[in-house]
């Protein structure tokens, strides 16, 4: 078992390894997400102690290593590029052989576009951890941040409910909250992170009501 010192230490050294990596880094895949990834997968571990810290800790880490825009035609084979690097790039700063499998594995299935099923419980982990981001506050900002990198609209200009029209998030920011976050608790692939999921969802629908109401002008 690894401990928080050794955890640490591993953390800094993958942040080197991302930062000499260099590529696209933008506000909704950052460090910043790496660590709040992290965090998350850090609560999944305390439910799970069976699973493997320091494999889930490099494929937080490492998950983004080829990071391809949302709109991408090969947008579904970036994780997979990404479990490829990381594999390479890991035995270069001495990380165990006997864990490259699990890691790459986890890295590989943390894509939601990849469709690929975890096997593992620190896939599962990493896979609830990633997707936990896109949920909540900060989901709700990376949400309106990757909709203006791509020229999504706010919101349907009469209808933002979605009521008796199809949605369409690509034209629509405010239809992604329905058309795919409000899937993703569902979705978890752990205990914990369903009920998490299930939390931080319904931040997001209370914000979705009072913005429809606000775009509208139905507020008092």
């Amino acid at each position: 078992m690894t401990d928080a010192a050794e955890l640490t230490i591993w953390r800094d050294r993958l942040i080197n390894l991302i930062r000499q990596e260099g590529g696209d880094e933008d506000g909704a895949h950052d460090i910043n997400h790496y660590h709040r990834v992290w965090a998350v997968a850090q609560q999944l571990l305390r439910a799970d102690p069976t699973a493997d810290a320091l494999t889930v800790l490099c494929a937080c880490y490492l998950h983004d290593l080829v990071n391809l825009p949302k709109d991408h035609p090969e947008r579904h084979l970036a994780s997979r590029h990404s479990a490829q690097r990381a594999r390479v790039l890991l035995p270069t700063v001495g990380f165990p052989a006997d864990k490259l499998d699990g890691v790459e594995h986890a890295i590989e299935a943390h894509s939601f576009s990849a469709n690929i099923t975890p096997r593992t419980s620190e896939a599962r982990i990493v896979q609830d951890a990633d997707r936990m981001d896109a949920l909540g506050a900060i989901g709700l900002a990376r949400l309106f941040y990757i909709a203006g990198r791509m020229g999504s609209g706010l919101a349907h200009p009469d209808n933002p409910a979605g009521e008796g029209r199809e949605l369409d998030d690509k034209k629509w920011a405010l239809d992604h909250i329905e058309t795919k976050l409000g899937k993703l608790p569902g979705m978890m692939q752990t205990e914990a992170g369903r009920r998490l999921g299930q939390e931080r969802l319904e931040q997001l629908r209370e914000f979705r009501t009072r913005f429809c109401k606000e775009w509208l002008g139905l507020c008092e």
